[in-house]
């Protein structure tokens, strides 16, 4: 049995990562890698033209990383305030889902993709908790999201009765 040596376009699990030249069989690289675009034949002007396509896919990878990481910066530790009506317990009537917070952040000015907020299940209870979002695959954010009964007073009103409370104690 012949082996050929091909360059991979795509990572293939057992085999090797986009870039790698690797030797397989020729019946594997005719009938699977080559006709599913997973590889390219590994001769002089593929592997310039390679190359080549690997510099620019770096470039814009790193300027796309570049940029989650400064949106990354601008997100992390933001406010999210979600009024939802809950029973006396503190039990939500419904959930907040990633699509509350999405819905949230962009009337903040952020777009965030709700598949991108990672919430092991929606949220049920009145309170605080920390959400994080996945903006680039080694980026990720963390919010905070606190869920209120729609008679808590406004965020305003807080601080207020807050500075009230800490003239009253002194």
């Amino acid at each position: 049995m012949a082996n050929v040596h091909v360059i991979l376009t795509a990572p293939v699990p057992e085999l090797g990562r986009t870039g790698d030249e690797v030797r397989v069989a020729a019946g594997y690289a005719r009938n699977y890698l080559i006709p599913r675009s997973l590889a390219v034949h590994s001769t002089p002007s593929n592997k310039r033209r390679f190359e080549a396509q690997l510099k620019v896919r770096r470039s814009i990878e790193a300027k796309e990383l570049d940029e989650a990481q400064k949106l990354g910066r601008l997100v992390e530790g933001t406010v999210c305030i979600i009024s939802a009506t809950a029973g006396e317990s503190g039990r939500l009537f419904g959930s907040v889902t990633s699509n509350d917070i999405a819905d949230v952040l962009a009337t903040k000015g952020f777009t965030v993709d709700r598949r991108r907020i990672l919430m092991d299940e929606n949220i049920r209870e009145l309170g605080t908790y920390s959400v994080a979002i996945r903006i680039h695959p080694e980026v990720t954010a963390t919010v905070q999201v606190q869920v209120i009964g729609p008679d808590a007073p406004d965020d305003e009103d807080v601080q207020d009765d807050d500075a009230a409370d800490e003239g009253e104690d002194q």
